[in-house]
């Protein structure tokens, strides 16, 4: 007789019968079933403490900053939130590149690229630097600038700078077409730009963009082989000496960097068409710049 306590399966004892592999259609379920388990376990609902507490460890407010980091996720890494921390900030830089912008004059002897920088409609932008700065008040408007909300905190609430603002100050076009570039460009697509757009051979181009490892170049050597170009050179040089003088003064004013030296060549692909240069949104694209 057997005792009432021996293991059964549902056909019998489990020594009675053979062991039956599993199909394949019962372990898909099988799959299924510990993936529903999975996403029960995950769920913030079953969890409600657990949550609370790694939302807190993620979101915790800043001692005399945001109180919900959720919206200024990158406060910690803000330059305000290390003065309050008591820590010691790195020394400002201040570009100006207004000395640079009187070293390449447009006088009488260059009156063709003269009429072509005005057509284009940056021409204000030769006299818009200052050769002095106040630094603590630059260091001021810094520490207030948040570049999650591209709007600077002052005491009295947040202040934004405006198309119209850019259009009073600087008096460029702020309406046309849009500036964007589909992809970053390569060293070698801005030696070919050098070349096709300004000029100069590929020796020279490579050499230049190899100094910076990067498809940039300095501002210096747009002067130093372009200044010199007078109404009395080929119409080809002119126009060369032109897009060359165009890229040197967006990268001393609206696209300068932290390099303080040089200039990306793709703002070069803007300058193709000298024609079609006053059609652009300039001053969107300045309103832009200092987010990105």
């Amino acid at each position: 007789m057997k005792s009432d306590m021996s293991p059964r399966t549902r056909g019998g004892d489990i020594f009675s019968a053979p062991r039956r592999r599993p199909t394949g259609s019962e372990r898909r379920r099988r799959v299924q079933l510990r993936e529903v388990e999975l996403a029960v376990d995950r769920d913030p609902v079953e969890h409600p403490q657990r949550d609370r507490d790694e939302t807190e460890e993620v979101f915790e407010g800043v001692p005399g900053g945001p109180i919900d980091r959720s919206i200024l996720r990158s406060f910690h890494n803000h330059v305000a939130a290390k003065i309050w921390l008591g820590e010691d900030r790195a020394p400002l830089k201040l570009v100006n590149h207004g000395a640079k912008l009187q070293l390449w004059e447009l006088d009488a002897e260059r009156s063709r690229i003269s009429e072509t920088v005005h057509r284009s409609g940056l021409a204000p932008l030769i006299n818009c630097s200052h050769r002095v700065a106040s630094r603590p008040m630059l260091s001021a408007f810094c520490e207030r600038w948040q570049p999650e909300t591209t709007t600077f905190h002052l005491p009295f609430g947040e202040m934004t700078i405006t198309l119209d603002d850019v259009a009073s100050i600087l008096h460029i076009p702020i309406t046309g077409s849009m500036i964007s570039f589909s992809q970053p460009l390569r060293v070698d697509d801005a030696n070919a730009l050098l070349v096709e757009l300004l000029g100069t051979t590929d020796v020279e181009a490579s050499r230049e963009t190899e100094q910076h490892r990067s498809p940039s170049v300095r501002l210096l050597w747009l002067r130093d082989n372009f200044s010199t170009i007078t109404d009395v050179s080929s119409d080809d040089d002119i126009e060369f000496a032109t897009r060359a003088f165009l890229l040197h003064l967006v990268g001393c004013t609206l696209f300068a960097d932290k390099s303080a030296t040089s200039v990306v060549v793709v703002y070069l692909e803007l300058f193709r068409d000298l024609s079609m240069v006053g059609s652009y949104a300039w001053g969107a694209a300045c309103l832009a710049y200092p987010g990105n």
